[in-house]
């Protein structure tokens, strides 16, 4: 990241823990069109969820997945999450297990866990107790 995309992303993330989502949006979007999978998921999480601009479920799936894509475990965790609750995305409990997957693989506890209870409850993976039981060993259960 050049000094200035640095300087640029340093305000957007300011602005978003001040909860001032309009100017986030502003500052993360040149910098989720330029590829940074950190800025896309956080434009990704304001259309999600109406901040700073209206709720738009085509473009949190577009920058979610863009995330996603390029290996942002939350990102992955997010698209696991929108699969898994129909929220923008169609239900299909086996792409949430593949999203969930992803992101668990790279050690993120909340994919973790939800990975644990798909495989203890047979929600899109076939149901398995042992492999319920290394995930949730994974996530520090």
């Amino acid at each position: 990241m050049s000094d200035d995309a640095e300087i640029n992303f340093t305000s957007a993330m300011a602005a978003f823990e001040a909860k001032h989502f309009s100017r986030a949006m502003q500052l993360f979007s040149p910098l989720a069109d330029e590829g940074n999978a950190d800025a896309q998921h956080r434009v990704a999480i304001m259309h999600q969820n109406g901040l700073g601009t209206v709720r738009n479920c085509e473009q949190a799936v577009k920058w979610m997945k863009a995330a996603a894509e390029q290996g942002h475990a939350l990102a992955q965790h997010g698209v696991g999450f929108m699969y898994l609750e129909g929220e923008c995305l169609p239900q299909d409990s086996k792409q949430a297990a593949l999203w969930f997957r992803k992101a668990a693989e790279q050690g993120l506890a909340g994919s973790q866990t939800t990975l644990a209870m798909m495989y203890e409850q047979g929600n899109g993976v076939q149901q398995d107790v042992a492999e319920a039981k290394k995930w949730f060993a994974m996530a520090g259960f």
